[in-house]
């Protein structure tokens, strides 16, 4: 006798997507439960929202792995998709996906790395570390949590994990507007987590990790092999990381000036 078929969960986060979480929740609507955590939107995302599920919950911001894992603890599913507002499924990762639901839950990996590529300025990015870009997003329930960094947040998976060959699709940036925002976003977050586990700026730092970054993206991983917009890329991440770096050192001397120099030059 043929075992049933595994039951699928998809899980979003969002905040303000409207432009997006429509595609998004459209691409996984053959999924058994969509759960939808928005953390505060004031656009139309919950509305968006309810026309797919009624599985749509409200919560205060208290970060992206926050949201995440309260976003896992409403799936219901034995298998968990967790998606990006962002993101989609392409219609190849879905029938990869459905086939793997029908094997018996047993035989499964604990979790599935997917090949994520990135849409930008009208074309599939395909170099400079943009594909396959392996995410970890597909995972048995109870399997796997997202651990607990404020930015670039990821799966821990107790198990084994295995990768499938079907590209989710990744809407991120609106133009190089939007890249620079939300890498300065970013980079706000990741220098409050480096500054919390001790760690200390050099100016060796602030020079040979953006310029690492800038090499690594654009020589070793042939970002110019996409032209201006994989130059554009790797310049941005490059600046990422020296942002990084510089509020880091920014972070430190503003604990350092809490010490303000008294009267006859002692500290107060």
């Amino acid at each position: 006798m043929t075992p049933p078929a595994s039951k699928l969960s998809v899980t979003v986060i969002a905040r303000d997507e409207e432009h997006h979480i429509g595609d998004c929740l459209d691409s996984v609507r053959w999924a058994d439960q969509i759960v939808v955590v928005d953390t505060g939107s004031t656009d139309h995302t919950v509305e968006i929202c309810q026309k797919y599920t009624p599985y749509v919950y409200s919560r205060p911001w208290e970060g992206y792995a926050s949201a995440k894992n309260a976003a896992l603890e409403l799936a219901r599913g034995d298998v968990v998709l967790s998606l990006d507002a962002d993101e989609r499924v392409s219609p190849a990762l879905r029938q990869e996906v459905v086939a793997l639901l029908q094997q018996p839950l047993v035989t499964l990996a604990d979790g599935y790395a997917i090949p994520r590529r990135n849409y930008l300025w009208g074309r599939w990015l395909r170099h400079g570390g943009l594909y396959p870009d392996y995410q970890i997003r597909l995972f048995k329930r109870g399997r796997g949590n997202f651990t607990a960094q404020r930015v670039h947040e990821s799966v821990a998976v107790r198990g084994d994990v295995a990768l499938l060959r079907q590209p989710l699709e990744h809407y991120s940036y609106r133009g190089v507007s939007d890249v620079i925002a939300r890498l300065n976003r970013y980079s706000d977050l990741a220098a409050q987590d480096l500054c919390e586990r001790g760690g200390v700026p050099r100016m060796a730092r602030l020079v040979l990790r953006p310029l690492g970054r800038f090499l690594r993206n654009f020589l070793l991983k042939q970002g110019f092999r996409d032209g201006i917009p994989g130059l554009i890329m790797a310049v941005s991440y490059a600046y990422g990381v020296f942002a990084r770096e510089a509020k880091l050192w920014e972070l430190t001397q503003g604990r350092q000036e809490g010490r303000q120099p008294g009267p006859g030059g002692s500290t107060a």
